[in-house]
């Protein structure tokens, strides 16, 4: 009985203690962390208005390593750099494509999130990668720093990153005819498509070189390549390939994009292009 007194006793004292060392501290202070919202730049009230609000697409273009290859050596592009890119991609992708397809038809089939990279995305086969698309979700364009609307060559390029990206999430979303498609050069395609130049490639049916590396591939080149060359420039493209067969090939893949973008889509394809080329020229020209 004594000593569960003593217990008792010390258990109250150390109590105490505690409540005495407790009431002696200052009280807690607030956070020193800062969670307040950064204030909105010029650039970023101009992609709120221009791509969030109008098609519910992000643009990222500060630095965030965990959406870019970390084994690559790339970097964030030059901030004065950005607006004229998304300029040119706004123009001559998102309002073409909205003007023929419809004012809903971007909004409801996108990419969610451009990741926006200032350098070349080199690769150890002497290739260069100008965009990828990732699981429909997000595309990340290259060579953002590079950028030049008043160089026709320089935009179709940049602009035929898009346009091959958007080609790939329109078929995920509506498979176009790979049986048709792959009947036409069935023996063309390789892993080693850089090893042979795009004028060679076009002798064999192909219309650029990296069409070659497979079936996916060849009808993303061929819609793209078609959307950033005027009809003129497409034609010229034509004549210019010597191989009767080579030429009588790549019009049947012509055929294949044309059908598929009518059937899964409505869209008159050659509209499209022409509305591409339209609004190449107000950039261009602006």
């Amino acid at each position: 009985m004594k000593l569960k007194t003593q217990y008792k006793k010390i258990i109250l004292f150390s109590a105490i203690v505690l409540l005495g060392a407790c009431s002696g501290e200052e009280a807690l202070k607030e956070s020193q962390l800062d969670v307040s919202t950064p204030a909105m730049s010029t650039l970023d009230k101009w992609i709120e208005t221009n791509y969030v609000n109008t098609y519910n697409i992000k643009v990222q273009y500060k630095w965030d390593q965990n959406v870019v290859d970390n084994n690559r050596f790339l970097y964030p592009p030059i901030q004065a750099q950005v607006q004229p890119a998304l300029e040119i991609v706004q123009k001559i992708w998102l309002q073409s494509y909205s003007t023929i397809a419809g004012a809903d038809f971007v909004k409801k089939i996108a990419p969610r999130e451009f990741v926006l990279v200032g350098g070349r995305n080199l690769n150890t086969t002497g290739t260069i990668t100008l965009g990828l698309a990732e699981g429909g979700q997000r595309i990340t364009l290259f060579e953002t720093d590079l950028v030049d609307k008043k160089n026709r060559d320089n935009v179709k390029r940049f602009v035929h990153t898009i346009q091959h990206e958007y080609i790939h999430i329109l078929n995920q979303y509506k498979p176009f005819d790979e049986k048709t498609l792959s009947k036409i050069t069935p023996t063309g395609y390789t892993s080693n498509w850089y090893a042979t130049s795009t004028t060679v490639a076009r002798e064999e049916g192909f219309i650029t070189d990296y069409a070659r590396s497979n079936i996916n591939e060849d009808f993303a080149e061929m819609a793209s390549t078609m959307l950033v060359n005027s009809k003129a420039e497409y034609d010229a493209i034509l004549a210019g390939i010597t191989s009767v067969k080579a030429k009588a090939d790549i019009k049947a893949k012509e055929a294949v994009i044309v059908k598929y973008f009518k059937d899964a889509y409505n869209i008159d394809f050659y509209k499209l292009r022409d509305q591409a080329e339209k609004n190449t020229l107000a950039v261009i020209n602006g």
